[in-house]
């Protein structure tokens, strides 16, 4: 296998640049090359098939097999099924709609959703001060297999459109990474929010932070944030004493050592 770092140095003289526009600039290389292969951060990857994304992870979003199963669209039983006999043939996805468990349209609704939910943490992480994504893993293949691919140029263009709904709807971030809690008296402050932004408010307990609300409620990472920030901007939610105990981390899926097993078995497999 072969790997190829960023797009170039950074000049000394010149301030760092963001981790999402330094991905981007490597991203952009990556899809004139049309390089198949998987980038890695501290954020997650993105997988690439002839220079498109066709896969993203996050370990802070809930992923696919989360989604489907967390609101009751698979069993956990059917997906890990699925994840153990078509996985090592990058086809688990395919697997799924050939034994009727999905249609191959809802299979690729909820695949892209989670694509651009993982992707968007990938390139704008929670942490400012994480690197941006820059080791290339040529020829690494997803185990989920290809479902739809999504050019580069799209992809950047619905990162700018979410950070621009997260400005608009409320600019301050500091509720992005910490607890949220509910307000006392915040009924006062507008009308009661309605459909998945209850469920958001219910869930803010002090401990949870909105990246584990989504968890918890499997539903998309970003919307999520994007309703915490509503909500805080209504004057509903707002962060916790800094003292307020934090909720401890899920393990982390699975899905990437996965993939790491079978980049090592292929490559074992090609000496």
């Amino acid at each position: 296998m072969t790997a190829s770092g960023p797009a170039g140095p950074i000049s000394p003289a010149a301030p760092p640049a963001a981790p999402a526009e330094t991905a981007g600039r490597t991203l952009d290389r990556l899809a004139s090359e049309r390089a198949t292969g998987a980038l890695h951060g501290f954020a997650g990857a993105l997988y690439l098939a002839d220079g498109a994304l066709v896969h993203a992870e996050s370990p802070a979003v809930p992923d696919l097999g989360w989604r489907l199963t967390a609101r009751g669209r698979l069993s956990p039983e059917a997906w890990e099924e699925a994840v153990a006999e078509g996985g090592p043939g990058y086809r688990a996805g395919s697997l799924l709609v050939e034994r009727g468990r999905l249609s191959r349209g809802e299979l690729e609704l909820c695949h892209l959703s989670a694509l651009f939910d993982a992707a968007y943490f990938v390139l704008s992480p929670l942490d400012p001060a994480q690197r941006a994504p820059d080791r290339f893993l040529g020829e690494a293949r997803h185990w989920l297999g290809p479902i739809r691919p999504v050019p580069v140029p799209l992809l950047r263009r619905e990162v700018v459109r979410r950070r621009r709904l997260l400005e608009r709807a409320w600019p301050r971030p500091e509720v992005d990474a910490a607890p949220v809690v509910r307000t006392s008296g915040g009924e006062r402050a507008g009308p009661a929010p309605s459909g998945g932004r209850r469920a958001v408010l219910a869930a803010a307990d002090g401990v949870r932070t909105p990246v584990q609300i989504a968890r918890a409620l499997g539903r998309s990472a970003f919307a999520t944030l994007l309703d915490v920030r509503r909500l805080a901007a209504a004057g509903l939610v707002r962060t916790p004493c800094a003292d307020a105990p934090a909720a401890p981390e899920p393990p982390p899926p699975a899905a990437p050592e996965l993939s790491l097993l079978y980049r090592i078995r292929d490559a074992l497999e090609a000496l």
